[in-house]
């Protein structure tokens, strides 16, 4: 496959990275006042991670990492945006936080990282930006060490069935081919004015699943939810604290899902 792709989405999340670092959605200054930006879903499955090491794929601007090296692991944060990763490094040594940083593309990962991982860690929207399940499950298998784990929360792949209202079903479960789209806003600011070519893949469970378990993984939690801990669609209302679902669709849709796997 052409990794014109690479190019496409790294200038989509260089151009991002600045409005979402001014947004309420990432609330930065609260962040720097110690707030985590860690969700109940994933703080429950971590435990606790004191002196736990933890490789952080597709980090974006690192508060997620940063927020893990508070709790006392030692991490690594890598994306494949050069801006995002600068202004990790930037929040990283104002906050006198010790969190290790890598700009690169998931797949490259072997080139730029030689250690493994107590935990490999990865969460909401990001596999949708990877073609290939078997070439990731190669990169987070390669990376946990032998009574290590892998734990992952994503959206749904049901999610990215529908249109940006969700009012239509758009798009196939099934990764049958790229998702190209010229995107106005973002989640973050549905607003900005930005607006960018960019490339995805739907990845459906099985997909994900069986490219995991092919590399020798065992499925140790699974779970899926009703709603997402994030307000990222259009057309969200906030049933509890930190719980939005679709408005017009209430409960009946699976928003995300968590996975904890291990040798």
């Amino acid at each position: 496959m052409s990794t014109k792709y690479l190019d496409v989405n790294r200038q989509l999340w260089n151009k991002k990275t600045p409005i979402h670092l001014k947004s309420d959605f990432y609330e930065l200054e609260d962040f720097k006042k110690g707030k985590s930006t860690l969700k109940s879903i994933e703080l429950e499955l971590l435990g606790d991670v004191q002196g736990k090491s933890i490789l952080h794929l597709q980090c974006h601007f690192g508060q997620d990492s940063m927020s893990l090296s508070r709790m006392g692991a030692k991490v690594t944060g890598l994306d494949i945006s050069d801006v995002a990763i600068d202004e990790a490094k930037k929040l990283n040594e104002e906050l006198g936080l010790d969190t290790k940083f890598v700009c690169a593309d998931v797949y490259s990962a072997k080139e730029h990282i030689e250690e493994k991982f107590d935990i490999v860690f990865t969460t909401y929207g990001t596999i949708g930006w990877l073609p290939n399940m078997d070439k990731w499950a190669d990169i987070v298998s390669h990376f946990i060490k032998p009574d290590g784990k892998f734990l992952f929360v994503e959206f749904h792949p049901t999610v990215w069935m529908f249109d940006d209202n969700f009012k239509n079903i758009s798009f196939s479960y099934f990764n049958i081919e790229p998702i190209v789209e010229e995107s106005s806003g973002t989640y973050a600011q549905q607003d900005a004015e930005i607006q960018m070519e960019e490339v995805g893949w739907n990845h459906s469970l099985s997909e994900v699943f069986t490219s995991l378990m092919d590399k020798g993984l065992k499925i140790s939690h699974f779970k899926e939810y009703d709603y997402s801990p994030h307000n990222c669609f259009k057309n969200m209302e906030e049933r509890a604290s930190d719980e939005f679902i679709i408005t017009s669709i209430g409960d009946k849709l699976p928003m995300c899902y968590s996975l904890v796997m291990h040798f």
